[in-house]
């Protein structure tokens, strides 16, 4: 019996993405900003997580979910904390995992899935379909199908690892696996998992690249690309649309590796290093995090400058002098 291949077209522009993708790629490596700075690449792993379960209705929010992965007490249903907790041991794995096995597919769905569903890391034995909230995108093939479908996927990707670019060969396997839904729960979860273990294979820095937070943030054109390409019986939009997704943020992650490499005081570079992004503080809060006790040194020598140079922002800029007033790392 004639190999599985998926049917999928390389067009002039994906090709353009590919290239494009490669030079931030190159740059990032080259700067070495961004991987010596550990409370950006932890900051971007939360990142991903939130995102990849916010885009499942998980309701905590990234503030949240960081605490919940600090260990600290949160308030929230027990189900989504479990969520946050699972999906931190299961993305703790990407580098080490082989994202060309079944096995370790498996291994990591139970992972991902640990006391929220009955038959985690087990294929489905029901019928199930794609649904993007209330609306059916398409039903998957029947579950008698499923073992052979997913052998076929990762036979197909051991086959051509070696001639497929690993960012057509992982966006391909996405959409793939999203089509046959091999499990009850957890399929989208794993998708994306699965997507940047695959990349992290190729190029290391994948790791701490948030790519969940632009599908997130492009949630309708997400699954309209899955939709189109069921019709299609390609997957070369999705292709496009995750290639389009990456470039994206890698240009984002750029620009984090630049501030993070800028020559700033030792009094900005402290107030970075205890700051985390995208979390509010208030004076108060920095003052007792930096151990100092006068509010117009910090103004002077710690917000004041960060501020100018674009690395913290105001919440309230229109009024500085705000009770309300909370800082945030860019």
């Amino acid at each position: 019996m004639e190999a599985y291949t998926p049917a999928y077209q390389i067009t002039d522009q994906i090709i353009t993405l590919i290239s494009s993708i490669s030079e931030k790629l190159g740059r990032l490596a080259a700067r070495r900003g961004f991987e010596a700075k550990l409370h950006l690449r932890r900051n971007n792993k939360i990142r991903s997580i939130h995102s990849s379960l916010k885009i499942e209705a998980n309701s905590l929010s990234l503030g949240e979910v960081r605490d919940v992965i600090e260990g600290k007490t949160v308030l929230g249903p027990q189900k989504e904390i479990q969520e946050v907790k699972n999906a931190y041991d299961a993305y703790a794995e990407l580098a080490s995992l082989d994202p060309y096995s079944l096995k370790e597919l498996k291994r990591l769905h139970g992972m991902m899935t640990k006391n929220i569903v009955e038959d985690a890391g087990r294929f489905r034995l029901g019928e199930e379909g794609v649904f993007q909230g209330d609306r059916c995108i398409f039903m998957a093939p029947p579950a008698r199908f499923v073992s052979d479908l997913m052998q076929s996927l990762f036979d197909w990707m051991k086959r051509s690892k070696s001639t497929v670019h690993p960012l057509i060969l992982s966006a391909v396997f996405h959409y793939e696996f999203v089509f046959i839904h091999p499990f009850s729960d957890g399929n989208g979860r794993m998708a994306r998992l699965w997507h940047s273990a695959l990349l992290t294979k190729w190029n290391p820095l994948f790791e701490f690249i948030p790519i969940e937070s632009q599908i997130e943030k492009f949630q309708d054109g997400y699954y309209q690309a899955i939709a189109d390409c069921h019709v299609d019986g390609s997957s070369t939009k999705f292709i496009l649309f995750m290639l389009q997704r990456i470039d994206e943020i890698l240009a984002e992650v750029g620009t984090q590796a630049e501030l993070a490499a800028e020559n700033s005081s030792q009094y900005v570079k402290r107030l970075l290093a205890a700051m985390e992004y995208d979390i509010p503080y208030t004076a108060g809060e920095l003052l007792s995090m930096l151990q100092l006790k006068s509010k117009e040194s910090l103004r002077r020598y710690y917000l004041s400058p960060a501020i100018r140079q674009g690395l913290v922002q105001m919440t309230l800029p229109e009024k500085p002098k705000s009770r309300n007033q909370r800082y945030v790392k860019r």
